[in-house]
């Protein structure tokens, strides 16, 4: 079982033909608005890829709350532990541009109510994989972690968006998945060179003992732990929309990992589902299901040792 414990959000996805300047107005035809945030991304990801996922979190008492959770209710993601706190739904605005690159602002709302508190230790054990992101209050991760460790289950971090993590953090987690920017963040803190990216995973991964996982976008990922270094490709895909394909390749992640599949195969999987998200528009309505990502997998090359 996957317990998320994260954020939750309404998104506003503007596509633009380019990104505001400073002082610019830039009009658009429409937007969609769809539900969003990192962690109810991930949980998603995860049920619709065959994961029994809950989701913890915080929603507020407004119209955004309902829609916020609706897509993960319908994927199968238990939502018993989200509390309704006053403070307002958390909301993302969204520009895409014609290149599908995105610029995005985040209003944390509700999802900075959330604690650790919110979460029994009866949810945690050896079946269990515990997954966390950055838009939350990142103490309550580390208080969540140290009790999850304590009770056998197994972890994952994922840095988005970039912020610190304490070095017992690290030195407690079973997976670190970064992009090159999260990954040098944190690299620089540790007093680690952040050249080449492509050291970061052994970098990471050897000082802390984990297995770490550097997403590359379009190249693919890398990598690195107790089975050594493999870089994973990636499909090629014409890309409409890039929101949402990092939090899709981590559900997808956590949902092979929690299916039994090794490290290697895991990611190999969440990056054919990703790349999958890209060609479709918002982040939770363009997570793909089961179906679709062993459609694209066969298609995908064989992971190789770096």
């Amino acid at each position: 079982m996957i317990i998320v414990f994260g954020s939750i959000n309404m998104d506003l996805t503007f596509m633009v033909a380019h990104q505001p300047a400073p002082g610019e107005t830039v009009l658009c035809p429409s937007y969609l608005a769809s539900p969003g945030g990192k962690g109810a991304n991930q949980a998603v990801a995860a049920a619709r890829d065959g994961a029994q996922t809950a989701m913890i979190g915080c929603v507020g008492q407004d119209a955004f709350a309902g829609p916020a959770l609706a897509i993960l209710q319908e994927a199968g993601v238990d939502t018993t532990g989200v509390a309704v706190m006053e403070t307002p739904t958390g909301c993302a605005t969204i520009c895409v541009d014609a290149n599908a690159e995105n610029a995005i602002v985040v209003a944390s709302g509700a999802n900075r109510d959330l604690r650790a508190a919110q979460v029994p230790d009866s949810l945690f054990g050896p079946e269990t994989l515990l997954l966390m992101q950055m838009e939350i209050p990142t103490d309550e991760n580390w208080a969540l972690l140290d009790r999850a460790q304590n009770k056998g289950a197994r972890t994952v971090l994922n840095v988005a968006p970039a912020a610190p993590v304490p070095i017992d953090a690290l030195n407690a987690l079973d997976f670190l998945i970064v992009n090159e920017i999260e990954g040098s963040a944190i690299a620089r803190a540790g007093g680690m060179s952040p050249e080449p990216p492509e050291q970061l995973p052994r970098q990471l991964a050897e000082r802390h003992d984990l297995t770490c996982i550097l997403t590359l976008g379009a190249a693919g990922a890398i990598l690195h732990g107790a089975e050594g270094g493999y870089a994973v490709p990636s499909l090629a895909v014409e890309p409409r929309d890039t929101t949402g394909a990092g939090d899709t390749f981590v559900g997808v992640m956590a949902a092979g990992l929690d299916a039994g599949l090794d490290p290697v195969d895991a990611a190999r999987r969440a990056s054919a589902a990703a790349a999958v998200a890209c060609t479709k528009i918002g982040a939770q309505t363009g997570i793909p299901t089961t179906p679709e990502i062993d459609a694209v997998l066969m298609g995908l090359a064989a992971a190789q040792p770096v």
